[in-house]
């Protein structure tokens, strides 16, 4: 018994790291691979940082360069923009996701099944219609292009649920993207010596 308990909570914990609420979805790298680059650069300027907005484009602009820069470099690549062979970029954007099942509704299962002696209460009821259907997300997109055609070589995309889009947490956005970056650019190989 007692090994079985230790089993089961060793399986939930791996079970709960697991999840982050975030799915990364990267490109295969065999056209970044092929390209045999060393030296990037952005393909656009920073966002001011001095501007006082509620939008989180601001909040994640500098991280994502910072973190993006630190990884690159890490693997061996330059960020020289007199000799970039490839560009980096990344567009945000809002996105909706049909039957996706929120964090909060831990209530609410997929698969059918029966509880004996349940009644089914109204606030399961409004739970499963407030909860489910249509989701909100947030998306990025980083991609990495080749300079002189300007075609895409690798990117990867990361979205996340919306749980609630009225309060945006700046002071999260720091430490959750630069866990989701890192495991982003996980698939991206070292850079080739010069």
């Amino acid at each position: 018994m007692r090994i079985t308990n230790i089993l089961a909570y060793g399986i939930l914990s791996l079970t709960v790291l697991g999840c982050s609420g975030v799915e990364i979805q990267p490109a295969d790298t065999d056209r970044f691979i092929a390209g045999n680059y060393l030296y990037y650069q952005w393909r656009t300027d920073p966002l001011p940082s001095d501007v006082r907005s509620s939008d989180p484009a601001y909040a994640i602009d500098p991280v994502m360069r910072r973190d993006v820069n630190a990884d690159l470099q890490s693997k061996g690549y330059v960020l020289n923009p007199e000799r970039a062979q490839f560009t980096v970029g990344y567009i945000l954007m809002n996105g909706m996701v049909q039957g996706a099942t929120s964090d909060l509704a831990s209530n609410i299962s997929p698969y059918p099944r029966v509880t004996p002696n349940r009644q089914i209460d109204q606030a399961s009821v409004d739970n499963a219609i407030a909860l489910g259907g249509i989701k909100e997300t947030n998306n990025i997109i980083l991609q990495f292009n080749d300079k002189t055609s300007n075609q895409g070589v690798w990117h990867v995309t990361l979205t996340k649920i919306i749980e609630d889009a009225n309060n945006v947490d700046t002071s999260r956005i720091n430490d959750n993207l630069t866990q989701y970056l890192k495991r982003a650019l996980k698939s991206l190989p070292q850079a080739s010596s010069p």
